[in-house]
C-alpha cells in the first residue's frame, strides 16, 4: 500500500505541475484577445474588491471611488480631498478621519463642526440623519445627547416649558426658541430619559452626538456647545437583499417606489474565455481529480488534516479579510513575542503569550494548537469579537494566518483573568478583591453581553461565559475574552440551532444539554453568568469538595437554603452593611438566571436594571427544580471543556 501511495502521489505532482505550466502560459496566448474583450465591457463589470483611498487605507463596498466605477458601490467617496476623504450621506457631507474594521468610519461633520465652532444656534435644527435606503442603514456609534427644542413665540409656552422641564438644564440664547438639556451620568449609556409626561407640542427632541471625554470641559465652561461633538463613529449594515445580491456578483439598486432591486447585469467575465479555459484543462482536470480520489481513498487522515480546515479559513479571510486591523505573518509574532519567551496560560485552544509591538504597546498574543475545529473557531473569533467596539469587550489588534500556524493578538490585560481572584488556592486567602468591585465586575460583564445580544448589528451568543474568559484591566474593567465557541445570528431570531453541546461543564444551560427543557437562545449566556457570579460571590467553584459539610459542596443549593430560611450567609470579607446588600443583590440575581427553565429566567438587560436597582425591590426566585439535595462524590459533575 505504501509504494501504491508513493506512486499515486508522483503522479499526482506531475500532472498538478504540467496543469500550473498550462494556467500560467494559456492566458498569455490569449492575453490580446481577452484584452480586447474588457476594452468593450462596461465598467461596471470590473469594480474593484477594494481600493486605496487616501490616508486612511483600503475601502471597499458599500463605496466606490468618485471619479471612476460609480456604479460599483451604494455611495462614492472622494478620496483624492485633503487631508481626508469625504462622502456625501444626504445632506451632509462628512471628512473621514479613520477607517475603523470593516463597517465603520470616524467622521467630521463639516456642517455641524462649523456651527459648533460658532456658537451657532444652527446647530440645533436638527438630529443628524442618515438616507433611507433599503439596500443599507447608517446609525451613530457613539453616545447621544436628547436636546429640546422649543418654541417660545407666546410667553404661556415659556412658562408650561419651564415647569415641565424643571430638573433640565435651559439654553435661552437662541432667538426664537429655548433649549432644554441634562448633563449624561456616567453609569448610564446611551440617550438621556424623556421627560415624565408628554412633551409639549412646541417642542421637539434632537438628537446629537457627545463624547465622555468632553463631559468634564462641558461641565468647567457650563457651555452647551462643549458638550456636543461633530467627530463621532458612523456604522453600515447592509440589508440582507443586498449583501446575497452584490457578493452573488449583482449590484444593490432602489426602483422608482424606494424598493429593492438587484441588478445581475454586472462584474462578469468573458464567457468565451472562460469556456475556452474550462474546455482545454477539463481533460486534465479529470485526471487530476481521478488521482485525488484514490490519494484520498488511500491516505484519508492525512488528506483532511491540512487541506479542508486550511481551505476555509482562507475563504473566509478572502472574504472578510477587512474585518481585522492588521494581519501579521508568523515571524512578526514569534518577535513580538521574543519567541515564545513569557506564557501567560494554556488551554485546550493553545497557549497564550505576552507580546510587545513596534510602537511598544503591550499584547496578549493566544497561538492556536492544531486540533480539530481549529478554523472553525479560528472564524468563529475574528468573525465575532470584529463586529464589537465596547469598553467591556477585549479588542482584537489583529491575527495570523499562514498555513498551520495562526494566532490571535489582543490588548494586554495587566491583572490576567478573573479565575485567579475568585478561586486561585496558591493567593492563601479566599477573597482578594473587595464587594465593591466584585460588584463592578458582575454589572461590567453584565453590560458586555446587553452588547453582544442587543447592542451589535448582528446578535453574538457567547456561549462559554465563565471567570477564566473574564480579563481584567489595570483598573479591574472586565473585558469579556474567547469567542471561539460564539454563534452570530440575526437579531430577530429568539431561538437559535446548534449542531451539539457547547461550552464548559459547570456552566453550561440545561437546555444546551437537554433539548426537551427549552430552546437554546440568549437566556443560555444569561445561565452561565448567573453561575459564574455564584462563583464571585461564594469565593469558590459551585461544586467543591474542599469544603467540610457535604450540604455545602453545592454552593447554589447552600446559599438558596441560607436566604430562604434567613440564615446569616457566611460569606468572608463583609464589613460594612453596603457590602452586604451588594452580596445579596448579586445572590439573588444570580439565582434568577440560573432558573432551569429558560423562560423564567430574565433577560441580560433586565439583569442590568437588577444589578442598578435597590435590593428591596428584588423578589426572591422560584428554587430551580433541577438542583442538587445532596452531593457525593459520586454525583459530582467535571469541568471538562465541551466543544
Amino acid at each position: 500500500m505504501n509504494n501504491l501511495l508513493l506512486v499515486l502521489r508522483f503522479l499526482s505532482m506531475v500532472l498538478l505541475n504540467s496543469l500550473s505550466v498550462f494556467l500560467i502560459f494559456y492566458p498569455l496566448m490569449n492575453f490580446h484577445s481577452v484584452v480586447a474583450q474588457n476594452q468593450t465591457q462596461n465598467s461596471s463589470n470590473s469594480c474593484l474588491n477594494e481600493f486605496k483611498c487616501g490616508n486612511i487605507g483600503n475601502v471597499s463596498f458599500p463605496f466606490s471611488m468618485n471619479q471612476s466605477q460609480p456604479d460599483c458601490g451604494l455611495y462614492t467617496i472622494d478620496c483624492d480631498v485633503t487631508p481626508n476623504p469625504t462622502i456625501h450621506l444626504g445632506e451632509n457631507v462628512y471628512s473621514v478621519l479613520q477607517k475603523r474594521l470593516f463597517d465603520r468610519f470616524r467622521v467630521l461633520d463639516l456642517r455641524l463642526h462649523d456651527l459648533l465652532a460658532k456658537n451657532s444656534c444652527h446647530s440645533f435644527d436638527r438630529s443628524i440623519s442618515f438616507p433611507s435606503s433599503p439596500s443599507i442603514s447608517f446609525g451613530i456609534n457613539e453616545r447621544n445627547l436628547t436636546l429640546f427644542r422649543c418654541n417660545d413665540s407666546l410667553d404661556i409656552n415659556r412658562t408650561m416649558n419651564d415647569d415641565h422641564f424643571r430638573d433640565y438644564l435651559n439654553y435661552s440664547k437662541c432667538s426664537g426658541f429655548n433649549i432644554y438639556y441634562k448633563y449624561p451620568r456616567r453609569e448610564r449609556e446611551g440617550s438621556l430619559d424623556a421627560p415624565e409626561g408628554y412633551i409639549p407640542g412646541n417642542c421637539s427632541p434632537i438628537q446629537l452626538p457627545i463624547t465622555w471625554g468632553s463631559l468634564s470641559n462641558a461641565r468647567n465652561s457650563n457651555s452647551l456647545f462643549d458638550l456636543i461633538t461633530a467627530n463621532f463613529a458612523i456604522q453600515w449594515s447592509l440589508s440582507d437583499d443586498c449583501s446575497k445580491c452584490f457578493y452573488g456578483g449583482g449590484r444593490c439598486l432602489t426602483d422608482n417606489n424606494n424598493n429593492f432591486l438587484c441588478s445581475t447585469a454586472v462584474r462578469r467575465k468573458s464567457r468565451r474565455t472562460l469556456v475556452a479555459v474550462i474546455s482545454s484543462i477539463g481533460g486534465i482536470a479529470m485526471l487530476v481529480l481521478l488521482l485525488l480520489y484514490l490519494r484520498t481513498k488511500y491516505s484519508l487522515i492525512f488528506w483532511k488534516t491540512k487541506g479542508e480546515d486550511y481551505r476555509i479559513v482562507k475563504a473566509f479571510l478572502k472574504n472578510h479579510g477587512s474585518l481585522v486591523s492588521r494581519k501579521y505573518s508568523y515571524s512578526e509574532v514569534k518577535k513580538m513575542t521574543e519567541y515564545f519567551k513569557n506564557k501567560l496560560g494554556q488551554g485546550g485552544y493553545g497557549s497564550v503569550y505576552k507580546g510587545k509591538l513596534h510602537n511598544g504597546s503591550l499584547v496578549a498574543v493566544k497561538v492556536l494548537k492544531e486540533s480539530k475545529g481549529r478554523g472553525e473557531e479560528f472564524i468563529n473569533e475574528v468573525a465575532s469579537i470584529s463586529r464589537t467596539s465596547h469598553i467591556n469587550i477585549v479588542s482584537l489588534v489583529g491575527f495570523c494566518f499562514e498555513g498551520q500556524d495562526r494566532a490571535l493578538i489582543y490588548d494586554f490585560m495587566p491583572n490576567g483573568s478573573l479565575e485567579k481572584f475568585i478561586f486561585d488556592a496558591k493567593s492563601g486567602t479566599n477573597r482578594q478583591l473587595g464587594w465593591q468591585t466584585l460588584y463592578n465586575i458582575s454589572l461590567g460583564i453584565a453590560r458586555g453581553l446587553e452588547y453582544l445580544h442587543r447592542g451589535c448589528n448582528t446578535r453574538i451568543l457567547h456561549f462559554d461565559i465563565k471567570p477564566h474568559n473574564i480579563l481584567l484591566d489595570e483598573d479591574f474593567c472586565p473585558k469579556i475574552s474567547d469567542f471561539g465557541l460564539a454563534k452570530l445570528c440575526n437579531n430577530k431570531e429568539s431561538i437559535v440551532s446548534l449542531l451539539g453541546a457547547r461550552g464548559t461543564i459547570g456552566y453550561i444551560a440545561p437546555e444546551i444539554v437537554c433539548k426537551n427543557i427549552g430552546g437554546v437562545s440568549h437566556k443560555s449566556d444569561v445561565y452561565s453568568y448567573g453561575m459564574m457570579v455564584l462563583e464571585m460571590v461564594g469565593g469558590r467553584n459551585n461544586v467543591d469538595v474542599v469544603v467540610d459539610r457535604t450540604s455545602e459542596i453545592y454552593f447554589p443549593h447552600w446559599i438558596y437554603k441560607q436566604i430562604e430560611q434567613k440564615k446569616e450567609l457566611g460569606l468572608t470579607d463583609i464589613v460594612e452593611e453596603e457590602d452586604k446588600e451588594l452580596a445579596e443583590k448579586m445572590i439573588l440575581v444570580s439565582l434568577w438566571c440560573i432558573q432551569t427553565d429558560p423562560s423564567i429566567r430574565p433577560s441580560i438587560s433586565m439583569v442590568v436594571e437588577m444589578l442598578q436597582g435597590e435590593l428591596g425591590c428584588l423578589q426572591m426566585p422560584p428554587k430551580p427544580f433541577l438542583y442538587f439535595s445532596s452531593v457525593s462524590d459520586e454525583d459530582m459533575p467535571t469541568t471538562t471543556h465541551m466543544v
